[in-house]
């Protein structure tokens, strides 16, 4: 078939580094567009050099790149950015698929954005057409979708161990609390204090204590699946490694439910999931199992408190948490095996 001619915006990022890295490597995908503004003129090998081997485009402005040049467009812009790029791209170039791996579509009220992003949203006659894209749970509306709003690292690895058993009914939506700990890429690659080598290493530090922005956007999908309106207890952690996500959730159980039961649910949901495995009983899952791979882990553990169950979530953040999602959303939408360019296992050690 005709290669998918694709674009990245903000290729200099670490999630446009790893788009890029998993896309060189996909059959159908030709890459024909990078975008830096702060690096523009340079070649890709030049910002990073373990693609040096690979025949890239050179770096760009956004300004310069060529839309009207792409099939589908990969943005990895910091949020706020790219809501008005991508109207530009609606308004002139209505053949162009976005997969967007920013926050900027991913809440569904445009209001519930500009309280947690702190500012108006620029873009709100385009976010009722963007599908929410956790491939698993809403692959469906994915397939015919022009803008898909990619998840949250920290959200991905928590929906996909909460949603199959709030939605259900095993466990009381009202009662979760959500201990999340991310490897510094997570924080991306503009320099920030707290993630300078003497600030992040041999340390483990939480931060945004109940006011991270991926908070809301775990309710809104918890409280699609529960029915009702839901808040979560999540403190999310930097933890000193390069990439790596783990979320620990403390339910309660409901109806005279077991963990077993919450095993078994699981398990059912994703029996047909190619990049989720739901581990046997007392397997403990870890980021080591999956660094480098677009593959999630969950497991299932009795709390010591009666009535209550441990959920225990892994993902890459910057692969199935960002990037490899991303690519898995775009052979989606343009009708290709869905593991097409992401079936690399985990590296190990």
């Amino acid at each position: 078939m005709t290669k998918i001619r694709v674009g990245v915006l903000g290729a200099s990022g670490y999630t446009g580094a790893d788009l890029v890295r998993l896309a060189v490597r996909h059959p159908n995908v030709e890459i024909t567009v990078l975008t830096a503004n702060s690096h523009a003129g340079k070649p890709m090998a030049k910002v990073f050099p373990h693609l040096g081997h690979v025949d890239l485009p050179d770096l760009v402005t956004i300004e310069e790149a060529d839309w009207g040049a792409v099939d589908a467009v990969f943005c990895g812009l910091p949020h706020g950015t790219t809501q008005g790029i991508t109207k530009t791209i609606f308004d002139r170039y209505p053949d162009v698929k976005i997969i967007d791996m920013s926050a900027d579509f991913r809440l569904r009220n445009v209001e519930t954005y500009a309280d947690w992003y702190g500012g108006a949203h620029r873009a709100p006659e385009i976010q009722p057409q963007a599908v929410y894209g956790l491939t698993e749970h809403y692959r469906d509306e994915i397939k015919g979708a022009r803008l898909v709003a990619c998840p949250g690292c920290y959200p991905t690895a928590a929906l996909m161990a909460l949603l199959p058993i709030t939605g259900t009914g095993l466990v009381d939506a009202s009662d979760i609390v959500i201990d999340a700990k991310s490897g510094v890429s997570g924080a991306g690659r503009g320099l920030k204090e707290n993630t300078l080598f003497c600030e992040a290493g041999e340390g483990l530090s939480p931060y945004s204590v109940a006011k991270h922005r991926h908070a809301p956007e775990i309710e809104q999908e918890v409280s699609r699946a529960a029915g009702s309106d839901v808040f979560v207890n999540f403190t999310p952690h930097l933890i000193p490694m390069s990439r790596g996500e783990l979320c620990t959730s403390y339910v309660k159980l409901k109806g005279g439910a077991t963990a077993a039961d919450l095993r078994k649910a699981l398990a059912d949901r994703y029996a047909a999931e190619p990049f989720v495995r739901v581990v046997d009983e007392g397997i403990m899952p870890g980021t080591q199992h999956v660094r480098g791979s677009n593959y999630v882990l969950i497991g299932v553990f009795e709390d010591r408190i009666p009535g209550r169950a441990i959920v225990i979530s892994t993902l890459d953040n910057l692969v199935k948490g960002s990037s490899g999602q991303a690519l898995q959303n775009m052979n989606v939408v343009f009708g290709l095996e869905e593991t097409t360019g992401l079936e690399q296992l985990p590296m190990f050690p």
